[in-house]
């Protein structure tokens, strides 16, 4: 099992110091892991949910996150995992962060952090106010948040369907732990995102892919350009 990161939460990695972090979730090779650290990405995240076409396997995710150089955070993202299927992924691949994507209740959260010894990250669906309750919830027991646009009904995955929610609902809001921004961003909107919201801290997946699971370095360049001159161009 990876050691925590110290500063995942906190420092440069938390969007501190006038920076805008990225995580590019969905990664699924080698040359992923590093088409996203040469652009600047902060976090690199893998997917460990079989019906998303982001998903890898154990042994696709471990020699991903190995590529990985110092200072990018690893990601695992999983859906209503149970504790072994998390036990089987942490023996396996040397993750700093978990990413808890599906229907976990605070309590549950607070479960896999006592558990595991790594910082948890809870993912929570907006799509009008009365979500943002939940935040409030997760942000007493989550070690970082992830501000999601709610799968529509029906959905197949809870995220990554390239949807937006209406940002005006986070609008100067803050929660007691640091916090990323996701839901539909790309490179076109990922800078009125940052500044309607203050996010200083930005998740895309589909929004830099060419196709369903597939990552396009230059796309994956011109979101981390955008998203880092969105502070500057306030």
């Amino acid at each position: 099992m990876a050691s925590a990161a110290p500063t995942l939460t906190s420092g440069p990695l938390s969007g501190a110091g006038g920076l805008v972090g990225v995580k590019i979730c969905g990664l699924r090779t080698p040359s992923d892991v590093a088409a996203a650290a040469a652009a600047g990405a902060r976090y690199a995240g893998f997917v460990f949910f079989a019906r998303s076409p982001r998903h890898v396997s154990l042994a696709e995710a471990r020699a991903a996150a190995l590529a990985a150089p110092a200072g990018v955070a690893k990601v695992g993202l999983t859906v209503d995992a149970s504790d072994d299927a998390l036990e089987a992924i942490l023996r396996e691949v040397p993750l700093d962060l978990l990413q808890l994507h599906g229907h976990e209740s605070p309590e549950r959260v607070a479960a896999v952090r006592a558990r595991f010894g790594l910082p948890v990250m809870k993912a929570v669906g907006v799509a009008e106010a009365g979500d943002l309750a939940a935040l409030e919830a997760h942000g007493r027991v989550a070690d970082m948040l992830l501000v999601d646009a709610k799968a529509p009904a029906g959905a197949t995955l809870p995220g990554g369907n390239g949807l937006a929610f209406d940002w005006r609902l986070i609008a100067g809001r803050r929660w007691p732990v640091p916090w990323m921004l996701a839901g539909g961003l790309t490179p076109g909107n990922v800078a009125e995102a940052v500044r309607l919201t203050g996010a200083r801290l930005v998740d895309v997946s589909s929004g830099v892919e060419s196709a369903p699971g597939v990552k396009d370095s230059a796309r994956i360049t011109r979101f981390l350009q955008a998203a880092g001159a969105a502070l500057t161009a306030r």
